[in-house]
């Protein structure tokens, strides 16, 4: 008997606790919810000599008072903003650009490009794979596909020019649109060379290349080559190209990275999947709001997607504890939202029958005794 009634109390905390997380499970979601320190990341980037996408990274979270307000995250950022703009690391971007034909430094990307924009490039192409076929060495098929449709698209753009040039201007769009399926089929061919190609993608390009031959139509391609120039001209948007597993996901890629351009590249980083799934609500939850999820990670993410924009908004608001991970109140959040719902139900059973006025358990037990005997 001394110890019955602080073995109930305290069965009644921990069943009011477990009734707490199951009706403000919202808010317990919200609780646990722990802001990215984006220092390490950075730090590894930095490492790894990355810097234009160190750089892309910690910015992103640099307008965040956590991060924007830290000494430590401005000296970072600083230094890395330093090196990019030094003139030895722009001389070898340029460098890397020209000899590699990929960069991930705006200089190098536009001397990757320059080459390949022009009729020079695909017919470069086409006379080195038809060495390789002559000596008896492998043919990249691929890379013969991509040159095959690269003339096709530059003699479009030749015609669509000389048109636009004819009419006063009247058939500019179509020289745009020229202009838009060349560009595709170079960041193809850049994302072959640095191995971020999807196979559905190439299997695409070599049918297309096929109908070329056959009819002059690219086919189903020409209706992707404007979501592949999305991403190509979005920093960051060969990776996101190499994620896709079909049409319809590089139409959602391309959506996702018109929408949020520049930060398109760390919000997929974060977020992933969920970043591109919930960006597809921008016009009602806000991009604002969405980049303020993503700052608590791909759970901030879900969160948002789940409570909508003002309730996120407001209750991320409230939040003193919302800093770095590691917070022992979003551990402790984490923790009960782990436990199973039918684990915190029992706990609730277990306090309402240890509790009850015994007359009502006799009652109930003599009504459920009673009951069989009477059928």
């Amino acid at each position: 008997m001394l110890f019955r009634l602080p073995f109930k109390l305290t069965i009644l905390l921990v069943a009011l606790v477990a009734a707490s997380v199951i009706w403000q499970r919202t808010t317990f979601m919200l609780m646990a919810l722990t802001r990215i320190d984006p220092r390490p990341e950075t730090y590894a980037l930095v490492e790894e000599e990355q810097y234009a996408e160190a750089a892309n990274y910690l910015g992103f979270f640099m307008p965040y008072d956590y991060v924007g307000d830290d000494p430590e995250a401005q000296v970072l950022y600083q230094s890395i903003e330093d090196q990019r703009s030094d003139w030895r690391y722009q001389l070898n971007k340029l460098g890397e650009g020209l000899l590699k034909g990929s960069s991930d430094e705006t200089i190098g990307q536009v001397a990757s490009v320059t080459s390949d924009f022009f009729v020079i490039g695909d017919l470069r192409d086409l006379a080195y794979q038809g060495l390789n076929l002559a000596q008896g060495e492998e043919v990249d098929e691929f890379l013969v596909a991509l040159a095959t449709l690269g003339l096709v698209a530059t003699s479009a753009q030749v015609i669509s020019t000389m048109g636009a040039s004819a009419t006063a201007g009247a058939a500019t769009p179509a020289v745009a649109g020229t202009t838009i399926a060349k560009s595709s089929l170079i960041a193809l061919k850049t994302a072959k060379r640095v191995g971020k190609l999807p196979g559905w993608l190439k299997t695409s390009v070599m049918t297309a290349a096929r109908q070329v031959r056959q009819t002059g139509n690219m086919g189903q391609l020409r209706n992707m080559l404007g979501d592949i120039n999305s991403l190509a001209k979005t920093r960051g948007g060969l990776n996101m190209l190499a994620n896709t597993q079909n049409a319809t996901e590089l139409r959602r890629m391309a959506r996702f990275a018109d929408t949020f351009g520049s930060q398109s590249a760390t919000l997929y980083r974060v977020g992933g999947k969920a970043a591109v799934d919930i960006s597809q609500r921008s016009a009602t939850l806000g991009k604002e709001t969405i980049l303020l999820a993503a700052t608590f990670g791909k759970t901030g993410l879900r969160v948002l997607d789940r409570v909508g924009a003002l309730t996120f908004t407001r209750l991320a608001s409230r939040s003193t504890k919302m800093v770095y991970k590691g917070d022992l109140l979003a551990l402790i959040a984490k923790l009960l939202l782990a436990l199973p719902v039918w684990l915190l139900y029992g706990v609730i059973a277990f306090a309402a029958w240890l509790w009850a006025p015994r007359w009502l358990m006799s009652a109930l037990k003599r009504r459920l005794w009673l009951r069989p005997q009477a059928e």
